[in-house]
């Protein structure tokens, strides 16, 4: 090989070097960047929140108090926050110091893992996606776009909605997130896809939460999968 030859493999290998090196360095979105570190790999839990076993008896109370008024009970609920505990009334069915037993066990929730997945940020071509393994895999199918805000689905976009800043007595206790959705009806059903993350009040935690929806128009499930992956939140450094 000439010296000219060898000149241009040196030119060749040092240029695609800084080109890989430069996607590896490319900039980590900021909705991703507090929690996730590009290829790196990382232990996290599927979890799901359970209260005592003891809340079942207040919960079976409300289920047979809200067949006597269907209609007023559905309005009720729809008129309160998603994932908290409705507001006491007498229509519950539950008296004032069982409902008061009832938020006691509610605020004793724990978190309980069903599974070890692990997870990992991946950028290709200017689109971000977290690489999960297990029940978690389908988080793999997601593409974050920067530029647009959006993920992207096979169902279609997600756009961003208003952020997460959920209060203590909610399912997942108090936390703050990020949050996108789609959602597309159409005469014989309606698709609904969520993703959202963020950290727990205490810095402590990421959340990741995925949910897709695929209901009927007469209102029959054909679909619901959800899924809440907690992990610990990585050091600043």
């Amino acid at each position: 090989m000439s010296i000219l030859q060898k000149f241009r493999t040196i030119a060749v290998v040092s240029a695609t070097f800084f080109i890989s090196n430069a996607a590896a360095q490319a900039e980590v979105p900021k909705v991703f960047s507090p929690y996730l570190k590009p290829e790196q790999n990382v232990k996290a839990e599927l979890v799901v929140v359970l209260p005592p076993t003891e809340i079942q008896t207040y919960i079976n109370k409300v289920k047979e108090a809200s067949k006597k008024d269907p209609e007023w009970f559905r309005e009720y609920s729809e008129k309160s926050k998603p994932g908290i505990p409705l507001p006491f009334d007498e229509k519950l069915g539950l008296t004032q110091s069982e409902y008061q037993k009832y938020r006691e066990l509610w605020d004793k929730r724990e978190f309980k893992a069903i599974q070890q997945v692990g997870l990992r940020l991946e950028e290709s071509d200017g689109k971000w996606k977290i690489r999960a393994t297990g029940e978690a895999a389908r988080l793999s199918l997601l593409r974050y776009l920067p530029e647009d805000d959006i993920m992207v689905s096979t169902n279609g976009k997600l756009g961003r909605i208003e952020d997460i800043d959920a209060p203590a007595e909610s399912i997942l206790g108090a936390w703050k997130g990020h949050e996108w959705k789609f959602e597309e009806e159409t005469a014989l059903s309606k698709v609904k896809e969520n993703f959202a993350i963020g950290e727990t009040a205490d810095k402590k935690f990421v959340l990741i939460v995925y949910r897709l929806q695929d209901i009927t128009a007469e209102g029959s499930v054909l679909f619901d999968r959800s899924m809440v992956i907690r992990f610990a939140k990585p050091s600043a450094k």
